[in-house]
């Protein structure tokens, strides 16, 4: 082996140990590279959790409901005739009698002056029929007038008294169709839209009104409830009024405060659900007809139970669940069993106990045995605030 080839041989051994020596400085050995990348592997998960607390729970039912006039009316003609006036404006409240249009009153104005003077011409003639009777019963007491012109004078006053009777019938029926004449409101509430224009001729038999009169003070809603909170219902009517609190569409505004008034007396059985009507008094005009709502029922409280967000409920196929982090900062799966609930938070009746540090955001991430990184829930609640 020449000189020249030893050479090359000693300065590839060389820079192997050098690399060898380097590695070892800057990553370690191999097993040691392992094990860090094993403790990369098992970094700790961040998570937001929260502590389960015994609280006070209030049990409300919710439902999609519409807003109802509490009366609706349309006012129509009751007699043939034209529309002289419109004693109203679109929009307006009445109250109950108020003029809102006028017939033409003039043809049945005559027919009840014709009625009068039929009554009297009749009236006349039973007066005059009264005082021969007492005359005949004078000379009948006499022997001077037969028994049978007694009699005849008799049914002439009894005959006379029934088309008097018959008078005071036709005029009162004459009067009433003159009453007709004019339109009243038979409700309380706000006009809308004006159905017919003065100058127009109207008959009785239409089926165009002309106007529709709602109340709207009070008002209500008519909502739907499952059929499984029927006896939760009745049992909370039985102890008392009920609160209905009406919120927007949405959900976010809260409009009015009203009370259950009426449950419907059977179930829809296309729908399983049962229609239920409260009452708001609406003094502000918060709710108006056709308005879509949700309702909101608090029917009672839970004292001392265990709530949890909803955000820390998982629906799987194990059923429900929620991971629990230890001592050790490891997550750990729990079977949980709830109770009442609402958009937000749940009564958890078992498998929580209160004390527990709660997962509530990025669990999705976590297995049993999960080292994780825990963050108060609280916490960030506070630096969203501060922010």
């Amino acid at each position: 082996m020449t000189a020249r080839r030893l050479f090359l041989v000693g300065l590839t051994l060389l820079v192997c140990v050098g690399l060898y020596y380097g590695y070892g400085r800057f990553y370690g050995t191999p097993e040691r590279a392992s094990n860090a990348a094993k403790a990369r592997a098992v970094a700790a998960v961040p998570v937001t959790v929260t502590t389960a607390q015994t609280k006070t729970f209030p049990v409300v039912l919710s439902g999609l409901g519409t807003i109802q006039a509490f009366n609706s009316v349309t006012a129509r003609t009751r007699v043939d005739g034209e529309v002289v006036k419109i004693l109203f404006k679109e929009g307006q409240t009445v109250k109950q009698g108020d003029l809102l249009a006028q017939i033409d009153p003039r043809p049945y104005q005559a027919s009840v002056d014709q009625a009068t003077a039929k009554k009297a011409q009749d009236q006349a003639t039973l007066h005059n029929s009264e005082l021969d009777l007492q005359r005949y019963s004078t000379l009948a007491k006499q022997d001077f007038a037969s028994r049978q012109q007694l009699d005849t004078q008799t049914a002439a006053v009894a005959q006379n008294t029934a088309l008097v009777a018959a008078d005071t019938a036709a005029l009162e029926n004459a009067q009433t169709q003159l009453d007709y004449t004019n339109i009243r409101s038979p409700i309380t509430g706000r006009v809308g839209f004006r159905l017919v224009d003065q100058g127009n001729i109207v008959n009785a038999s239409s089926a165009t009104g002309i106007v529709t009169i709602t109340q709207v003070q009070p008002i209500t809603a008519l909502f739907t409830l499952p059929e499984g909170q029927i006896s939760d219902i009745n049992s909370a009517m039985q102890k008392g009024p009920v609160t209905a609190l009406a919120y927007s569409a949405d959900g976010n505004r809260k409009l009015a405060d009203g009370t259950l008034t009426v449950v419907n007396n059977q179930v829809d059985p296309t729908t399983a659900t049962i229609q239920i009507k409260a009452t708001f008094e609406n003094l502000d005009n918060a709710l108006w007809p056709g308005l879509a709502v949700v309702v909101r029922v608090p029917i009672q409280t839970l004292d001392n139970v265990i709530v949890l967000p909803q955000a820390a409920i998982q629906h799987g196929q194990q059923g429900l669940t929620a991971y629990v982090i230890g001592g050790d900062q490891k997550a750990s799966l729990r079977q949980v069993e709830i109770g009442a609930a609402n958009n937000d938070s749940a009564v958890v009746t078992k498998g929580i106990a209160a004390g527990d540090r709660i997962v509530v955001s990025g669990q999705y991430r976590l297995q049993n045995g999960t080292t994780v990184s825990a963050t108060d829930a609280n916490a960030t609640i506070g630096q969203s605030t501060q922010r």
